[in-house]
């Protein structure tokens, strides 16, 4: 109680010494202050309850997201073997295709081209196997692997390697034999597709 009355009467001393309005101003600027300080202090627990409640619910959105990709990559491996085989009997059918092409291209050159020339012939016969490569790899970026386009798999050396059964069938010293030519032509592609098949499975 004499706190209060000492109190009460310095209040009063201060209003006689320097009038009611500094006395009003200096305490509203100390009660602005008290609030600030206050909102200050309210705002900050609020900023640190949201980071935490944030914190938890990204570990637990990344424990899902994990629990996803675990269930898809077991669904990914399942459909695997079934992908591959789909992708083999596709592969093969171009294969087969591209044995018929070559068979022609060699009848061509050989009645179309001066084969007398061989710089030129050899020239016109990589040129065409080129091609038939390149369309082959057009018709296999269609199709994916592992996540790589099947034209990815493929192998330029390929073009080199029927180039020289070509030159070997249009040259040979017996003279023209279709079905030689058929059977050398078949054991190419034969390597040609067990080689494609390995870069598949090799990743």
């Amino acid at each position: 109680m004499k706190q209060m009355v000492g109190d009460v009467i310095e209040t009063a001393k201060g209003i006689s010494d320097f009038g009611m309005l500094t006395i009003a101003a200096a305490f509203f600027l100390v009660l602005s202050g008290l609030l600030m300080f206050g909102c200050f202090k309210w705002f900050r627990t609020i900023i640190d309850n949201v980071i935490k409640e944030n914190s938890t619910c990204s570990v637990d959105i990344k424990n899902r997201l994990d629990d996803i990709a675990d269930s898809v990559g077991s669904v990914v491996e399942g459909l695997r073997p079934e992908t591959l085989l789909r992708i083999k009997a596709m592969a093969a059918i171009h294969f087969k295709y591209a044995i018929e092409r070559v068979c022609r291209i060699i009848k061509r050159v050989r009645e179309e081209n001066n084969i007398i020339n061989k710089e030129a012939t050899s020239r016109k016969i990589r040129a065409l196997l080129k091609n038939l490569h390149d369309e082959r790899n057009q018709a296999f970026d269609c199709y994916t692997f592992k996540g790589r386009k099947l034209s990815e798999y493929t192998c330029n050396d390929w073009i080199e390697k029927v180039a020289v059964i070509v030159e070997g069938e249009i040259y040979h010293e017996a003279g023209p034999n279709n079905k030689r030519a058929y059977t050398n032509v078949l054991m190419a592609y034969d390597e040609i597709e067990n080689d494609f098949l390995h870069r598949l499975n090799e990743d």
